[in-house]
């Protein structure tokens, strides 16, 4: 099938991808001239574990890119819209984005055409589109629109949009519930499995994807709905944290018993410093502000948020409860990204901490695998903020080490070589990297996130630390 996809980021570029994996003609459209460029000459704008080498494998070939949206709609049968939504002010998605790219299309359509919502939306935001098309002058008879939902992690983007838990399509119409179902079909027949190349994962020929075919409203509700979900689980085991860690109790053996009843089960259970990211923290304001919109009061939601941002509170108060007095103080950073296989630091709570504690005076030397050209944009290199090659630089003559996302390597360090970089065997962990017991084994003091730490050791020495 011939494919159209409006947008380039995380989502547009992904779809793309591994639509042609699966074996369409996909040509993916942006505006930004030079990103275009970049796409086509071999570049890969965002890090993406397998991107690029699905990216290698169909350029130029059954993927191509380009800044013409007239032309790239001239043979599609099926156009998907993976244009930014951000967060206005009032907590709403701005859709203006998404009107704009739907204007375009009904000024270039030329016979029937699916109009896929693949962006995160509200609930009648199709119904929206329609409006728009209409205003255009476009026959009702020439288009569908459907909701398809994308349910991508950052970091594991390609393997979840080929290995789905769902694939939920919001159709109106039998036609286009049709082929949005020959479009998903190598999935959910299990054929694209049993390919050579496959991308691994947990679907396979006995266990393919499966797909839900639901109204519209309802499948733009699915997406919002799961991932104020999923936010719910991470603001809920971090208040727990925060509980146990005053009574001397481990999150993480609360979290294992908890995560051993079926019903709730293990994932998202991981205490730290809080969501964030492009989906989360704009996914939730945007479902409160559509509860709030048709009247429905959802106050849930507002303490998820609240919770989300007390978690950088607390975690700015145990650095300065383990120094005593941040002003002056040089601070090694390992972790900038907002979770850790990513170079994505929007809304990342690594850069909200780093911002605060650069308010306090501190000077900071950071490190991330993938995310330091990104962040060097937002907070450019300076006297009081610096950037290190490799971790272990990082923490050369540091006063403390702060664990900011749990990248693996991290978890996997030298601890013995770590204490002798660091200027003060002092690691304030905000993943949970490290065990407690080990870590003032090997003469860490050591503050983690609801676990009971060696606090007392770091008061006694305060004085000789300040």
């Amino acid at each position: 099938m011939s494919i159209c996809v409006v947008g380039s980021g995380y989502v547009g570029l992904v779809a793309a991808a591994c639509l042609a994996e699966i074996g369409h003609r996909v040509v993916c459209v942006d505006n930004d001239e030079t990103r275009v460029k970049n796409l086509v000459a071999g570049g890969v704008p965002i890090y993406e574990e397998n991107l690029p080498e699905l990216l290698a494998r169909y350029r130029g070939q059954s993927l191509r890119f380009t800044s013409d949206l007239e032309a790239a709609l001239e043979d599609c049968e099926v156009v998907f819209i993976a244009v930014g939504t951000p967060q206005s002010a009032t907590g709403a998605a701005d859709l203006s984005y998404v009107e704009a790219v739907v204007s375009q299309i009904a000024r270039s359509m030329h016979g029937y055409k699916v109009i896929v919502e693949k962006s995160t939306v509200p609930a009648y935001t199709n119904e929206w589109i329609r409006r728009v098309l209409h205003r255009h002058g476009v026959d009702p008879q020439n288009f569908d629109v459907v909701s398809n939902p994308e349910f991508l992690r950052e970091g594991t983007a390609v393997a979840d949009f080929l290995h789905p838990d769902r694939i939920v399509v919001g159709a109106g119409s039998e036609r286009a519930a049709m082929l949005m179902k020959q479009i998903y079909e190598p999935l959910t027949n299990g054929s694209y499995y049993e390919q050579v190349k496959a991308i691994p994962g947990n679907c396979n020929l006995q266990n393919p994807a499966k797909l839900l075919v639901t109204s519209a409203q309802s499948a733009e509700i699915i997406k919002h709905a799961s991932n104020a979900f999923l936010a719910l689980k991470i603001s809920f085991i971090n208040a727990v944290a925060n509980l146990a860690e005053a009574v001397d109790a481990n999150i993480e053996d609360i979290a294992a018993g908890m995560g051993l009843d079926s019903r709730i089960g293990p994932k998202f259970l991981k205490a730290g410093l809080g969501y964030g990211g492009s989906c989360f923290p704009k996914d939730v304001a945007a479902f409160h502000w559509v509860a709030q919109q048709q009247g429905v009061e959802f106050q849930l939601l507002d303490e998820v948020r609240k919770i989300n941002e007390r978690q950088c509170d607390i975690f700015f108060n145990k650095v300065r409860t383990a120094l005593w007095t941040l002003r002056g103080k040089h601070l090694a950073v390992w972790g900038l990204a907002f979770k850790a296989n990513t170079d994505d630091i929007r809304e990342s709570p690594a850069i909200v901490v780093i911002k605060r504690l650069l308010e306090a005076g501190v000077t900071i030397t950071a490190y991330d695998p993938a995310a330091m050209d990104r962040t060097k944009k937002l907070l450019p290199p300076s006297d009081t903020m610096r950037y290190a090659g490799a971790m272990y630089e990082a923490a050369t003559d540091a006063d403390a080490l702060l664990v900011l996302t749990e990248w693996s390597e991290f978890a996997e360090a030298d601890l013995a070589a770590l204490n002798r970089k660091l200027r003060f065997p002092i690691v304030v962990d905000g993943r949970n990297l490290f065990d407690p017991q080990l870590m003032q084994d090997k003469g860490f003091t050591y503050l983690s996130v609801g676990r009971p730490t060696n606090l007392r050791t770091t008061i006694r020495h305060g004085s000789s630390l300040a």
